[in-house]
This record gives C-alpha cells, sequence and structure tokens, in this order.
C-alpha cells in the first residue's frame, strides 16, 4: 500500500473520529442542559397523641393561710373528679401559683379582698380522646365548688409521630413529582430521564383552625429530571 494512501486513510478516520467525538460531547451537553423542575406534595390529617390541659382557678380573701388551705381543698376536689373521668394519678399534678396583692397599687380605694392567690391543675395524658370527651366539665365542677379561669384555647395538643410517617410522605411526594415531570415531558414530546437533582423541603404541622387536635402535615420534594 502507498504510503502517502495509508497516511491519508489515517488522516481521514482520525478527523472522522474527532467528529464523531464532538458530536457526541456537543449531544451530552444539550443533553445535560434540558431538565424540567417539578414539585410534589405529600399531606396527612392526624390526631394529636399527646395533650397538655392546664385548668386554672382562683381564690381571694384576706388571711393567707386560710387561702392557701382553700388551694389545697380544690386541688383535692379537681384530681378526685378527674380520677372518677378516667385519668390517672400520674396524669393529674398541681401547677404553679401566685399571690397578688392588690393593696400594693390601690392606695385610695382598697378592695376588700386583699390576696388573690391564682393556681392550676395540669392534666398531661396521651389519652387525647379521653381529654376531648371531658372539655365541657367547667358545670359539672361548678356544683361542687370550683370555678375554672381555664378556656379550651389554653389547651396545648401535640404530635410526636411524625419520624413514622416522614419515609411514606417523602415517598409520596416524589412520586408525585415524578407524574409531574412525566406528563411534562409527554406535552414535549420527549423521554424523561433520570434525576438530576433533588432536595427535601421542611415538614409542616399546623393545627386545624376549628380542631386544633387535628394536625395538618405537609412536605414539598423539589426534583429536576433531565429530558431526552
Amino acid at each position: 500500500m502507498d504510503k502517502r494512501f495509508f497516511a491519508a486513510l489515517v488522516l481521514a478516520v482520525g478527523v472522522a473520529l474527532s467528529g464523531l467525538f464532538i458530536y457526541m460531547g456537543i449531544h451530552q451537553i444539550a443533553y445535560h442542559d434540558r431538565a424540567v423542575t417539578v414539585k410534589g406534595l405529600s399531606t396527612r390529617d392526624v390526631q394529636a397523641d399527646y395533650v397538655v390541659w392546664p385548668l386554672e382557678f382562683s381564690v381571694s380573701g384576706n388571711d393567707l393561710v386560710a387561702l392557701h388551705q382553700q388551694v389545697l381543698d380544690v386541688n383535692q376536689t379537681v384530681r378526685a373528679f378527674f380520677l372518677e373521668k378516667g385519668f390517672t394519678v400520674e396524669e393529674i399534678t398541681a401547677g404553679n401559683s401566685s399571690v397578688e396583692d392588690a393593696w400594693n397599687y390601690n392606695y385610695e380605694h382598697l378592695p376588700a379582698n386583699r390576696y388573690t392567690i391564682r393556681a392550676s391543675v395540669i392534666i398531661t395524658t396521651s389519652n387525647v380522646n379521653l381529654v376531648l370527651q371531658n372539655q365541657g366539665c367547667q358545670s359539672e365542677l361548678l356544683a361542687k365548688g370550683v370555678i375554672l379561669n381555664s378556656y379550651n384555647w389554653n389547651t396545648k395538643y401535640e404530635y410526636n409521630g411524625l419520624n413514622d410517617l416522614k419515609p411514606e410522605m417523602i415517598e409520596e411526594a416524589t412520586k408525585n413529582a415524578r407524574a409531574v415531570a412525566q406528563k411534562f415531558a409527554d406535552d414535549a414530546q420527549c423521554s424523561l430521564g433520570s434525576i438530576r437533582n433533588a432536595s427535601q423541603g421542611q415538614f409542616s404541622i399546623e393545627a386545624d383552625d376549628y380542631q386544633p387536635w387535628i394536625k395538618h402535615i405537609r412536605v414539598v420534594t423539589t426534583v429536576d429530571y433531565y429530558l431526552k
């Protein structure tokens, strides 16, 4: 074979391969530049699994010793009442108390009752349904001589099972994101590729406006998919 012909053949092959590599590189770059960003949502409505229920009351008079005994008596009455309702001894505790001396800031017209002691009994329990069943008990306690100053909005409902829900909610949000991306790819008449990038949003827990023991949980994932 003529040496000049062989050299020309080698040069031609080299040019062809170079062109092929350049084409593949440009195609790969173009492929990586074609992507779609979508979001996937997952939500759950769950009932709170823990509740803190403060039951506040107050007593007034001029004898601090007698008032202290009244606080003890009310505590005992409230405790016995809720034990009958089905709560346990461990779930019922005495809260903090404070004393207010009305004569400290009333110099001209002293009120008849100088001292007011504000105290509370606090129920902390995972038996949320039992709390819900007894939130209208003020009238029953009133018949026993106890006036509660608390309202239901003071009750704090918590949900502690988020870690158990996270895996399935993230999976659901990711599936929803892929479904949106697939629809976009179909409309664009192209194929959906692999994930280029993904990020998990923050989990949020919000109480229902009218039923605070119901918690609305949501998470949003953001996923970038390649388009072919």
